[in-house]
């Protein structure tokens, strides 16, 4: 028997995230796994009058694309992919996998070149989202792998899970509403602010968000949410960050990672642990190495670090920093084939200033 909550969560995709009208085309992508809420989505999307696709993939798909393809092949972008991202109306994406490791040892370079073949497939679909004629979401499913990245057993991580997107309580779309609300404080506050300054234990860091919009991230696009974020001037970020979480991407935990930046730019950059990852990812394209989004983590229903950055980002007490592609309606100029978010914990001796006016201290809001 499916649980009930699984349905709760594919009607707050379709009728709140994404707003489904009927006639729209909708593409519904996720892993094998992740089926009972693929088929939940299916569903609502046809009650709200949408006409639904399903993309699935498997981690051996992925697995064999990097191993079997030819530099060629990797290089080759489907005229189907190109179709889809420029006419699609909405997109649902419900991560799951089989194993969080499986592209571990898989070369970088194939990854690079993978995604650089998509960069104007990843701008297009950027400036479609600001435009607002390409509505999209991602959430996760609940499955064994990513229960034990966060060291839980899967009943506990379904909770989790379902309890920071609110399907848990009687009405989730009252909840995610309070939230906005609460967010949209912060944004009004900062509108017309230029100048971010970060000083803690782990961050000396300046950044300019003159002339940038702040988002209010109430679970439109990410489920669950919980940010407020903008993307800097791009030739404004100056000083170090020390991340106090791993980064996770393409298979590989990266940790311990500091970023030293000049007039925006990542001049030095170590890790602890798969740095040569780290760098290659840096060195993608000309805009890998510049600042594409600047947040808040304000959802303190996140308390756990789970290796999975939708949630960790999110939490309350913490802020991250993106390299590589900005959002162009928060004003953001810079082009990537990347977009990597880096989580720093600020809940002790720590604050946010903007423009010399205390915004944040110790992990809460002082506004």
């Amino acid at each position: 028997m499916i649980d009930s909550r699984i349905k709760k969560l594919a009607d707050l995709l379709v009728n709140y995230s994404v707003r489904i009208q009927p006639k729209e085309w909708v593409m519904i992508q996720g892993n094998f796994i992740a089926e009972p809420l693929i088929s939940e989505v299916y569903r609502a999307v046809l009650e709200a009058g949408g006409n639904p696709i399903v993309q699935m993939g498997s981690n051996a798909l992925n697995k064999n694309r990097y191993q079997y393809s030819s530099d060629e092949q990797l290089k080759w972008v489907s005229p189907v992919e190109k179709m889809l991202v420029n006419e699609i109306d909405a997109v649902v994406n419900l991560t799951a996998t089989a194993n969080t490791r499986t592209l571990t040892n898989t070369d970088p370079a194939k990854q690079q070149m993978f995604q650089l073949a998509r960069r104007e497939l990843m701008e297009t679909y950027m400036r479609r989202a600001a435009e607002g004629t390409l509505k999209w979401v991602i959430t996760q499913y609940p499955c064994p792998a990513f229960a034990q990245e966060a060291d839980m057993s899967l009943d506990e991580y379904a909770d989790f899970v379902f309890g920071t997107t609110f399907v848990d309580q009687d009405d989730p779309i009252k909840a995610w509403n309070k939230l906005h609300d609460e967010q949209q404080v912060v944004i009004d506050w900062l509108k017309g602010k230029k100048v971010v300054t970060i000083k803690s234990p782990n961050a000396d860091v300046t950044l300019s968000i003159e002339g940038r919009k702040f988002i209010n991230s109430d679970g439109k696009n990410n489920m669950p949410s919980g940010e407020v974020f903008t993307s800097p001037v791009e030739d404004s970020a100056n000083g170090w960050v020390n991340f106090t979480y791993p980064a996770i991407r393409g298979g590989r935990e990266v940790e311990g990672v500091r970023l030293e930046f000049k007039d925006g730019k990542v001049v030095k950059a170590s890790a602890e642990k798969n740095e040569e990852y780290l760098i290659s990812q840096l060195d993608s394209d000309e805009g890998s190495r510049y600042l594409g989004e600047f947040a808040i983590g304000t959802n303190y229903g996140i308390k756990k670090f789970t290796k999975s950055i939708l949630f960790d980002e999110k939490i309350g007490g913490s802020f991250h920093m993106a390299v590589g592609a900005g959002f162009p309606e928060a004003g953001s100029k810079n082009k990537s084939s990347i977009h990597w978010d880096f989580i720093c914990d600020v809940r002790e001796d720590s604050e946010i200033r903007v423009d010399g006016e205390l915004l944040y201290k110790d992990g809460q809001f002082q506004i």
